[in-house]
């Protein structure tokens, strides 16, 4: 049994907030109905190459984008410009506990899918709206992307090396605030789902891009808010404590740069730190004893353990410094990640019977619940692959009906 078995998601999302919302839903259990526009789907399908490659070794239309965001769900194809796909969304929301969806401002009112539409038929609906800057404000309208969020919510003024060093403002690799408010989505659902069961009571769930990634500013935020200075780019460093970033040790065998990064987080390990440096003078300097004054001079003493880091390769220096319990570790590509022991031994990588592929590997879920475990039996879907079977199970259409509604390219 998984933790929301009995709890069926209709998905309107697509891209990746949204889609990482149901995707943890439906880990965790959920019965995730992904609607798919009739022919070409959730945009993400064509987002590559990479794209998986089918039995005969040719691509296929599945794009690793969407394999790594829709796991667990089944997809309905559904066309939702017409009157009659609006309809089936309308009867198929009446057996659901919950809605998300991601359009501009407006447009599921304009379909008759918004939250006052759909509680009419169904009071204990959870209703979530994913947009770039929510539902209200003078922005709302807008629409919103990862990219430019992280851009006006902050993050990339403080990410990126120093500009006195030449650095730049810079984007984070992966897209953080959409997965930020796909998760913050997921635990506002949660908490709407408890309200209903004891209530009866659904609710709208308003979630804004631009608000989540203010929030993830986190302490840098609240560095501002308190202070009244706003912080600038560190590069690999860390604005509060010292010494908490990457340096370069010693070259590779083959001469090249290599690096690790070490991460003092208080003044304990740093006394540690300085034992295995060899530079115990560094410790009692009372410059750099608390963390306070070793942030104030940091520009004496970071050049001092450069030069003290490039002593010893990579490898000295995390055995060493592992075996004092000073936190540390190196910069590993992505081969590194999932050849790691510990990513191994804690099962990231999950094989799932695709249809296009017998043994396709995956990134598993990062959920460990000891008495309900996550889902790890249904691959991401093709497009449609569940139109019939959804629509017969939910809402009785027979195979005649079915043909009429694919004739019309309703499905």
């Amino acid at each position: 049994m998984n933790s929301l078995d009995g709890i069926r998601v209709l998905d309107l999302s697509r891209v990746l907030a949204g889609p990482w919302c149901t995707q943890t839903l439906a880990d965790l259990g959920a019965d995730v109905i992904k609607i798919e526009r009739p022919g070409t789907g959730d945009d993400t399908r064509s987002w590559g190459p990479p794209f998986l490659p089918a039995a005969d070794g040719r691509e296929s239309h599945e794009s690793a984008y969407y394999l790594g965001a829709n796991r667990n769900k089944r997809s309905v194809t559904c066309d939702i410009a017409q009157a009659e796909g609006q309809a089936l969304v309308r009867a198929l929301a009446e057996h659901c506990d919950v809605f998300i969806e991601n359009f501009k401002v407006g447009d599921m009112a304009r379909y008759g899918l918004d939250y006052d539409s759909l509680k009419a038929i169904n009071p204990r609906l959870v209703y979530c709206s994913l947009t770039g800057f929510g539902q209200t404000g003078p922005y709302a309208p807008r629409a919103g992307y990862d990219y430019i969020i992280q851009g006006m919510g902050g993050l990339m003024s403080v990410t990126g090396e120093r500009d006195d060093l030449g650095g730049g403002p810079q984007k984070v690799g992966v897209a953080v605030a959409d997965l930020f408010t796909g998760m913050y989505a997921t635990v506002g659902i949660l908490a709407a789902l408890r309200h209903a069961e004891r209530t009866g009571e659904g609710q709208h769930l308003d979630m804004a891009l631009l608000d989540t990634q203010v929030a993830m500013l986190a302490n840098l935020g609240a560095n501002y808010l308190v202070s009244d200075s706003a912080p600038g780019r560190m590069g690999n460093a860390h604005q509060n404590i010292v010494p908490y970033q990457v340096f370069e040790v010693a070259p590779r065998p083959d001469g090249g740069k290599d690096f690790i990064i070490l991460a003092v987080g208080n003044d304990g390990q740093y006394a540690k730190f300085c034992e295995v440096a060899g530079r115990p003078d560094l410790a009692s300097d009372p410059r750099y004893v608390k963390n306070a004054d070793r942030v104030r001079h940091r520009a004496d003493l970071v050049p001092l353990l450069e030069a003290v880091m490039k002593t010893r390769p990579k490898a000295d220096w995390l055995t060493a410094l592992e075996a004092a319990k000073v936190p540390c570790g190196a910069i590993n590509n992505l081969d590194e990640v999932f050849a790691d022991p510990q990513v191994q031994a804690r099962g990231m990588v999950t094989r799932w019977q695709h249809t296009l592929r017998a043994d396709l590997p995956l990134v598993s879920s990062p959920i460990k619940l000891e008495k309900t475990p996550v889902r790890t039996g249904r691959p991401p879907p093709m497009l449609g692959q569940h139109t019939d079977e959804v629509l017969a199970e939910l809402l009785g259409l027979g195979v005649t009906r079915l043909a009429a509604l694919r004739d019309r390219k309703i499905i």
